[in-house]
């Protein structure tokens, strides 16, 4: 029986580990799923490299893990910077980059997989919720590298085209706790919501700190004051408890949507991994893996070039619905489901997606100006009293 060699480069310590190990668990449980299931005629053997939340290792232990094991396919990364890092090894090597983990879009490589959401299914989709239901004056916040940057812009692009403003714009470094100072913005600047692109531990620590503002001032109650979120999800939630409870988050995946394939996912979960949250990242990486072991399936090879027009040809079940590689972008197109956390961790979704989203990575055809004009409108007529 063949044996094919995957990569698995994900950060299990670090600033932003808690959603970068579950895309580790995530790659491993699909591996696990694939060699025990006789469909397959072969086994997939993951190899796994940690770069500890370093981004300077990334490339290098990518090109390790393609040279020294033989790897076609390196499912990984989880931050902006990362990736970027990551990109040059696999096209210099002619690999595949299987990057399961939302972004900000603008861009596009023929060596990458981008497993999740670009801006136009997540964060347009989260600002036409929210801004009619609490107004169209935000607090952006940021980790301080390309996501925050970028998904910051076109929130800012959005809502000063809406009729909105944005009353303030801040940014932490990575794994930075020291936020009291965007606290006190926020409560000096009084905004409708709060965007948060802060990324692992100095995002815990602002929902900690703003659950505590809120405690002292109703008006930033997350009834009254939500903090929106394109990447927060249930193993983060878990473990935040009261300090997520009332906010929003938007996802292609919540392991609380009801569909029969979710229903089995969620049970074969449980049944083999009772301790682990099956969330967005974790299911985005699974999702990887099963394009890849479903393309060597259908080709009888595991060269990066035959998996790739496998998975442009042809749609592939996977816990996030049927997914196919769109031809001209390397993007899949994907369902942006909204969900507000409970204290339990768990979300209720509160906009259930119907119909997927075509990738749009360039905004180019996205109809922006008529969403902007229908917010702004909606914003006027529907804006909650409070």
């Amino acid at each position: 029986m063949s044996v094919y060699p995957v990569g698995v480069l994900f950060s299990r310590s670090g600033g932003y580990s808690r959603p970068a190990e579950q895309g580790y668990f995530g790659a491993l449980a699909a591996v696990a799923d694939i060699n025990a299931d006789d469909a397959y005629p072969f086994t997939l053997e993951a190899h796994h490299a940690d770069p500890k939340g370093n981004a300077d290792r990334y490339a290098e232990l990518c090109r390790d893990l393609i040279r020294t094991t033989g790897a076609q396919h390196i499912v990984g990364c989880t931050t902006s910077w990362s990736r970027k890092e990551v990109i040059p090894v696999v096209e210099k090597l002619d690999a595949l980059l299987w990057y399961p983990c939302v972004y900000e879009g603008f861009e596009v490589s023929e060596n990458l997989i981008y497993v999740a959401a670009c801006a136009n299914q997540h964060l347009v989709p989260l600002l036409d919720h929210i801004v009619p239901r609490f107004g169209a004056r935000a607090f952006l916040t940021g980790s301080n590298y390309i996501w925050g940057w970028e998904t910051n812009r076109i929130a800012r692009d959005i809502l000063t085209r809406s009729g909105g403003a944005v009353l303030g714009e801040r940014y932490v470094p990575i794994g930075d706790e020291d936020i009291d100072h965007l606290i006190e913005e926020i409560r000096e600047k009084r905004p409708d919501f709060i965007l948060n692109n802060l990324i692992g531990t100095s995002s815990y620590a602002f929902l900690a700190a703003y659950r505590a503002l809120g405690m002292e001032d109703p008006a930033f109650r997350p009834e009254n004051c939500p903090v929106v979120s394109c990447n927060l999800c249930e193993n983060e939630t878990t473990r935040l408890g009261e300090d997520a409870a009332g906010h929003y988050t938007v996802s292609s995946y919540f392991r609380a949507l009801a569909s029969e394939e979710n229903d089995r996912f969620a049970a074969r979960m449980k049944a083999s991994e009772p301790s682990r949250v099956a969330d967005a990242f974790f299911v985005q990486a699974y999702a990887a893996v099963v394009m890849i072991a479903e393309a060597i399936r259908r080709t009888g090879s595991d060269a990066a070039q035959d998996v790739l027009e496998a998975v442009r040809a042809q749609e592939t079940a996977t816990p996030l619905g049927p997914v196919r590689v769109d031809r001209g972008t390397n993007h899949v197109n994907l369902c942006a489901h909204i969900g507000r956390a409970r204290a339990d961790g768990d979300f209720d979704i509160v906009h259930y997606c119907r119909e997927t989203i075509a990738p749009d990575p360039f905004l180019t055809a996205t109809p922006l100006d008529r969403l902007y004009a229908t917010m702004a409108a909606d914003a006027r007529q529907l804006r909650v009293v409070r």
